[in-house]
Formats: structure tokens, C-alpha cells, sequence
């Protein structure tokens, strides 16, 4: 018999993600929509969105772990509960809270060697890149309206790759409505490249370009506004490595 359970329904992308990488697919019996299932993993019931899930539909899946994750999800987490499932709700925000949140799902699924090699791999990939003669100045955009700026994660992320977050600043506030910005801020900021990730729909490199003012930016000047998939920055899990090798090249080039 294999340890840990045997049910289970992850609410957010990076923890469906994390146990298919660990060897875990075959235990989850509900995703949610946002997760996109790589070639090969057998598909399974999506049963919730991110701010949205379909309680009803969850409870019916009879499973003996529900994963969720922030502050978003934190009212059905409750009601999850309420109706007697065993819930694991993370809130990890910084790299070393994402490592550890990872491993927590890798001993509570009963599958913690697996994690602890990935984990090294996590680390490995994600290592500080090589000095450069200078930094280059990052405005990075989770949010166009309002303009939030980047989640702790983001921000160390930029730093790691050799940037400079002009928000770096904003990197404790965990909370997104914390981290709302103002154009003159970003003017004032100056960034030589614009990193753009929209929380699943595409970003608008026209529309962040034609913002007034904007165009005295060096960023937009010199065409330096890129978007990186949101599957691949904004979830923290073991896909940022990915999100982190487009940051390093950006930066590097720039």
C-alpha cells in the first residue's frame, strides 16, 4: 500500500504540476482549469478556476486531499473544509517559500525522495547568474489596470538574473492590492526593459507602448518590452526555472 493519499484534487497549477514531475499523477482526481496537462499525462476532471471552483463537484470526487493556494482561494478553502475534506492552502510568496511549500507537498503525498531530487534541480537551475559590468533597470508587470508590479518571487527572480527591480521595494507586500503602481511611478523608475506577464491572458506589447508618456522610456524607445507565459512566472512552482532562463536572456541581451 502507498503511503499518503490516494484522492486528490489540486486547486492551484503549480501543485498539479509538482506531483505529476514527482510521480504522483495517478493520485489526482481533479485539476483545475488553468493547469495545462502535459503530453502524455491522463486527463483529468477540472473542476475549478482560480478565484472560482465547483464545490459541489469536488466534494462528489470523495478526495482525501484538497490542495489550495493564496489568499484568493482562502473563502473556499474554508468551505472545503466546512464540508469535512482535508485541506492543504499554502501561501508562499518568496523562492525559499516556494522550495519549501514543494517539499511539503512531496512528504504529504508520500513521495519525498522524488521531491528532494527535483528540489536539487529546482536550486541548481535557479542559481544566481554571472555579474554583470551593469545592472539592468526591470519594470516588471503582473497587472495592466491597475499596474501591479511583480510578486516577491518575480522580484528576486530579476535580481538573481542580473536585473534591478525598480519596484524592488514593493517585495515584502504579499498582497497584489499592496503592490499597485502609478505610470509617473514607472516613469520615474526609467526601466531599460519592460517584462510583462498578464495572470493567463496575453499581454499587449502595442497597448504598454501607446501608454502616455511612455514613449520617453528607454524600454519602449528601443523596443525592449517582452512577455514571459504566465505558466512560467507567475506560478510558483518548478516551472519558474523556465520563467527564469527567458528573464536571463532578456536581461542579458539587453
Amino acid at each position: 500500500m502507498i503511503d499518503g493519499p490516494q484522492r486528490i484534487v489540486c486547486l492551484s497549477a503549480e501543485a498539479a504540476d509538482w506531483l505529476w514531475r514527482i510521480g504522483a499523477w495517478d493520485r489526482v482526481v481533479g485539476v483545475t482549469a488553468f493547469f495545462a496537462q502535459p503530453a502524455g499525462a491522463g486527463p483529468k476532471p477540472r473542476v475549478s478556476g482560480f478565484s472560482t471552483a465547483r464545490l459541489g463537484e469536488i466534494v462528489e470526487l470523495h478526495p482525501d486531499l484538497v490542495i489550495t493556494f493564496s489568499d484568493v482561494q482562502a473563502s473556499f478553502s474554508s468551505d472545503l473544509i466546512k464540508a469535512g475534506l482535508p485541506v492543504l492552502a499554502t501561501n508562499q510568496r518568496t523562492l525559499a517559500e516556494i522550495e519549501s511549500t514543494l517539499g511539503l507537498i512531496g512528504r504529504a503525498v508520500g513521495h519525498e525522495n522524488e521531491s528532494e531530487e527535483l528540489l536539487a534541480e529546482f536550486r541548481r537551475r535557479l542559481a544566481p547568474s554571472g555579474h554583470l559590468a551593469q545592472r539592468v533597470r526591470v519594470y516588471f508587470e503582473e497587472w495592466p489596470e491597475p499596474f501591479i508590479a511583480g510578486i516577491a518571487w518575480v522580484s528576486e527572480l530579476i535580481e538573481r538574473a542580473g536585473g534591478e527591480d525598480i519596484f524592488a521595494g514593493l517585495r515584502a507586500k504579499r498582497s497584489a492590492l499592496h503592490r499597485v503602481v502609478t505610470s509617473a511611478q514607472v516613469l520615474a523608475g526609467a526601466p531599460d526593459i519592460i517584462v510583462a506577464s498578464w495572470c493567463g491572458k496575453p499581454v499587449q506589447t502595442t497597448a504598454i507602448a501607446s501608454r502616455s508618456g511612455w514613449k520617453e522610456l528607454a524600454a519602449v524607445r528601443d523596443g525592449r518590452i517582452f512577455e514571459i507565459c504566465s505558466d512560467d512566472i507567475l506560478q510558483p512552482g518548478f516551472r519558474l526555472v523556465h520563467g527564469y532562463e527567458r528573464l536571463r536572456e532578456l536581461i542579458a541581451r539587453s
